[in-house]
């Protein structure tokens, strides 16, 4: 197939895109800079115009990555209303649905993060979390939530939606499920577990 010529007026978030679908699609084996520039129709020199390398492409999409999850939050956060526990419910539950449907992209996310602790990747990753965490203080500021570190309370809520998000991925839990899971979750980390009415043994 021959080559079409350069036409994006975009090139950088033309070949971002395209290496989140195939990240979806194919996983990281399927991620080459050589293949991008096929899939979206240029040189297969152009993509280096933006990326040295293949590890730049993937810490560019792993930036993106965190930008559209932050996006997705907050976007979830203002659309729930005034309740906090709706706002709370809406914001785990955006995460885990992100989590569910770009898990190769989460993953890649993460280890990015792991391996830059500063700079735009770190940055990207703390702008979408700032979402929660500034829910946390929020909750911690008018009662809702006991006092504490707001990044370990927000580290136990983590935990939970990601562990949601491992079920249904796994196929444990039907996707069906998903809301009235993470429904009781929000619900259970804002109140804790019902405690059980007692009942009375008879004496012998």
């Amino acid at each position: 197939m021959s080559e079409r010529p350069y036409h994006h007026g975009n090139l950088r978030a033309a070949l971002l895109a395209q290496a989140e679908l195939t990240l979806r699609d194919d996983g990281l084996e399927g991620l080459s800079l050589r293949e991008l520039a096929r899939q979206v129709g240029v040189s297969h020199g152009a993509p280096r115009r933006h990326f040295a390398d293949r590890q730049a492409l993937l810490d560019a999409l792993a930036e993106s990555g965190f930008a559209r999850l932050g996006a997705e939050l907050r976007t979830a956060l203002e659309k729930a209303g005034e309740a906090y526990e709706a706002r709370l419910r809406a914001t785990a539950t955006a995460y885990v649905r992100f989590a569910i449907s770009d898990a190769a992209l989460l993953e890649l996310m993460f280890a990015g993060k792991h391996r830059q602790q500063s700079g735009a990747l770190g940055e990207a990753a703390d702008r979408a979390f700032s979402v929660i965490l500034d829910l946390i203080r929020e909750g911690q500021a008018s009662g809702v939530l006991e006092p504490g570190e707001p990044e370990r309370i927000g580290l136990l809520l983590f935990a939970t939606m990601q562990g949601v998000a491992a079920l249904v991925t796994a196929g444990i839990v039907d996707p069906e499920e998903l809301d009235s899971l993470v429904a009781d979750a929000t619900r259970r980390f804002l109140h804790g577990p019902r405690t059980l009415q007692s009942t009375s043994v008879p004496s012998k």
